[in-house]
């Protein structure tokens, strides 16, 4: 996985994996954290926990809170992970900013409390003084009016049955029994990110990716022809028009297309954002595995201010 976010050396080998969230939400203007406290080890923290086997970070992160505080979170902008040592090594906690709107309630468990703090009051009040670096992001982003965003994901279908053992037409090649169990894992996957408009190339490889999560949302799948491989390579600027009036849109999105097509979008999130941003985004073939995403997070100016590049298997 890698992320606008983070510094190499930060993620880089670590012998412990969690992931969680910093929730916030404004009071009048104000800016507002949650902030949980653990009678375990009485102290004050962000909402987080230790990846289960087979679950992507971005999971991890919305389950945890989930179990801690019983909210089920949007994930926002991707903030700096951080790297501290435990017993069994370095461990490092990969953070997302999530806007929370519901009542947060402590398991009982392992969360006894937890409290609604201003910016200065969650710095001071922190207990772990490397929690402080995503808290600091999180304002910068506030002050910046970046923090604030909706997501725009960019899939390539799962995995498909060899060009080389299929004959009949292209469009209709599908997806294979790997594939089958990738697109699941992709819905999961993109529930992070929260109801989405869907969109796909009609080629059945990528409607079969993207059906588990149109039926997960109750939702509909818009089928756009512009950007399958043929059109794609015959008229290319036709498939760059389809890519930008969905991002154009500027609501949550995810929209399924192929390895050959991948650059024309990827080249118009690159034309939407800054040098250091861009610089994450793929830039060789195949740019994606089968089954992975690139989510970019557009601010309410049309501004792409992350991006991130995840798996459905984030093994």
């Amino acid at each position: 996985m890698r992320r606008s976010s983070d510094r190499p050396d930060t993620v880089d080998s670590p012998a412990v994996v969690a992931a969680g969230v910093l929730p916030w939400r404004l009071r009048d203007g104000e800016l507002q954290l949650l902030l949980i406290h653990r009678e375990r080890y009485d102290d004050w923290s962000w909402p987080k926990g230790k990846r289960d086997a087979g679950e992507t970070l971005p999971e991890c992160a919305v389950r945890e809170t989930r179990e801690e505080v019983g909210l089920d979170v949007v994930l926002g902008i991707p903030l700096p992970a951080i790297r501290y040592q435990v017993k069994s090594g370095p461990k490092a906690v990969y953070y997302w900013a999530a806007e929370v709107s519901e009542r947060p309630v402590p398991d009982g468990d392992e969360v006894d409390r937890c409290a609604w703090v201003t910016a200065g009051e969650a710095r001071r009040q922190l207990t772990n003084p490397s929690d402080v670096e995503p808290l600091d992001a999180l304002i910068a982003a506030h002050e910046a009016g970046t923090l604030a965003t909706t997501p725009y994901v960019v899939v390539r279908h799962a995995k498909a049955k060899p060009r080389s053992s299929w004959t009949k037409a292209e469009g209709e090649r599908p997806l294979a029994a790997t594939g089958q169990r990738q697109a699941w894992a992709v819905c999961r996957l993109l529930s992070c990110w929260g109801r989405m408009k869907l969109a796909s190339s009609p080629w059945k490889r990528c409607v079969q990716t993207m059906s588990p999560v149109a039926h997960a949302q109750d939702g509909k799948l818009k089928l756009i022809k512009n950007i399958t491989e043929a059109e794609a390579e015959r008229r290319p600027y036709k498939a760059q028009q389809s890519f930008e009036k969905l991002l154009d849109k500027r609501v949550p999105a995810a929209v399924c297309t192929h390895r050959p097509v991948l650059p024309i979008a990827i080249e118009l999130l690159r034309q939407r954002t800054t040098a250091p941003v861009a610089a994450f985004l793929p830039d060789s073939d195949p740019f994606l595995r089968p089954g992975a995403a690139i989510v970019a997070q557009q601010t309410r100016d049309g501004r792409i201010v992350s991006i991130e590049v995840v798996e459905a298997y984030d093994d």
